[in-house]
């Protein structure tokens, strides 16, 4: 009877408990690439007023609070973004960090927000914004996002 080389063997069992985590971090990593483009791709819509971004990425069920609290259905976030009453002169992004759930990510973005409201200058303004994305239909889908304002003190 042969015996099993206890370096192979301790070699293989730790293999087989690390090989499944490697795997699923190397998906969170590439999870984490897709999402920060998207995130990235959201200030760019947002700068342009794009609301083909929104109506391609917003989930049909999203719940959008904004910072004053109020709460906004995908018709109407679009119908107030096609107004046209708000526009983006810039968006700096101060931080930005990703966690992947399984397959839910979230995104926590520190924004400096100035523009026009209203015909109105604006800003700078801080925010932070928390998106969660999740996969419908093929594609990451904004599920959720709020924005919060920073006080600067």
């Amino acid at each position: 009877m042969k015996t099993v080389d206890p370096v192979v063997s301790a070699f293989f069992s730790v293999w087989l408990l690390v090989a499944p985590l490697a795997s699923a971090q190397g998906a969170n990593g590439k999870v984490e690439q897709q999402i920060s483009a998207l995130s990235d791709a959201m200030i760019a819509a947002n700068l342009k007023g794009d609301t083909d971004f929104y109506q391609k990425y917003y989930a049909e069920d999203a719940i959008i609070v904004h910072g004053n609290g109020k709460l906004f259905t995908k018709a109407q976030e679009l119908a107030d973004l096609k107004s046209g009453s708000l526009k983006y002169e810039s968006i700096d992004v101060r931080e930005k960090t990703i966690h992947v759930y399984g397959d839910t990510a979230v995104v926590h973005i520190l924004l400096s927000f100035k523009g026009l409201l209203g015909g109105k200058p604006f800003g700078p303004i801080d925010l932070r914004r928390t998106v969660v994305w999740a996969p419908q239909q093929g594609s990451w889908r904004i599920v959720a996002w709020q924005v919060t304002r920073v006080e600067n003190k």
